[in-house]
């Protein structure tokens, strides 16, 4: 027999691709661009400076942690670093970044066995700890409003609540605003234009799947039409408010959607998005915090062995 014919046994996996964690995460953190640009076009360099201590933090403690001299490695932790800055406003305490980035790194992934094995979002644990401890940096505060220049509005430095803090605030912003991005809020929520755009990215490489992201988007629309009262003009109105309003498209594209914490089956990726956005209006319409999306994913990402097991199917033969 020739030595090309002879049969290989190896173990699994046995189908393969040409992608690896570094390339994806690449990905990842070329979707998140747009997002990046914008935040430092509407805050300025403040805005820069967050997402590198963010950056800077969750690389270095990576790599002591693993006795890595690589810091960027596969890529990973400098996405978790982008996305937890993403979820802060334009200027934190220098302090409070490094503290949750670390927090994402070492509590949200590390502690599990590190990328693949960590249950719960990185980024979203790191903003957990951060709300819970200081969250009058974070939530219910007067927050610095964009700067738009290159809409040529006024830059003279002001300050402004949020959208979500309540109906007066919400109605101070259109729909326009809430999509181009000249509104208050974290980093990575102000501009749903720039959020669709890397989400556009994702799709075409391969990395999402519109069941998570349409879910949730979905579910918040119509919670919105059903229970959010028509304050915003109409009821219609009111629903696309509190889609493009807060953390739920930055949530949605880039939170919801991680392979690792999400569920691996089509039905069961319908699910998570349905219960991420269900959690997530439930808090907005009658819990005491404006924002639920960290809260709604996390929980989330708990249960998502349970809608594992429900939703895979039988193998061919099993009980």
């Amino acid at each position: 027999m020739k030595m090309d014919k002879k049969m290989v046994v190896s173990s699994s996996p046995h189908i393969r691709t040409t992608e690896s964690v570094q390339s994806v995460m690449t990905d990842v953190l070329i979707a998140l661009f747009p997002v990046a640009l914008m935040a430092v076009l509407l805050f300025g360099y403040k805005a820069l400076v967050t997402m590198a201590i963010s950056i800077a933090t969750t690389m270095l403690v990576e790599a002591l942690w693993l006795r890595k001299r690589d810091v960027f490695s596969d890529g990973s932790a400098a996405v978790t670093g982008l996305l937890f800055a993403m979820v802060l406003p334009p200027a934190p305490p220098w302090w409070l970044v490094v503290v949750g980035a670390a927090s994402a790194i070492i509590i949200g992934k590390q502690v599990f066995g590190g990328i693949g094995y960590n249950i719960f979002n990185p980024a979203l644990v790191g903003r957990a700890i951060v709300v819970m401890s200081w969250g009058g940096h974070l939530v219910g505060r007067i927050w610095s409003a964009p700067q738009p220049f290159i809409f040529g509005a006024d830059i003279s430095a002001v300050t402004t609540a949020t959208p979500l803090a309540g109906h007066e605030e919400a109605l101070a912003v259109s729909l326009t605003q809430l999509f181009i991005g000249n509104t208050a809020g974290c980093l990575g929520e102000t501009s749903a234009l720039a959020l669709l755009i890397g989400g556009i990215w994702l799709f075409y490489k391969g990395h999402i799947d519109w069941r998570i992201p349409g879910g949730y988007i979905g579910t918040v629309f119509v919670m919105g039409i059903l229970f959010g009262g028509g304050f915003y003009d109409n009821h219609l109105l009111t629903g696309l408010f509190y889609v493009m309003a807060g953390g739920v498209m930055l949530g949605a594209i880039f939170m919801a959607t991680d392979m690792v914490t999400s569920p691996i089956t089509h039905k069961g990726k319908l699910i998570f998005g349905i219960g991420c956005g269900l959690i997530t209006m439930l808090i907005r319409i009658w819990g005491t915090m404006p924002e639920g999306v960290t809260f709604a994913i996390l929980i989330m990402n708990a249960i998502t062995p349970i809608i594992d097991r429900f939703t895979v199917p039988q193998q061919f033969g099993g009980g």
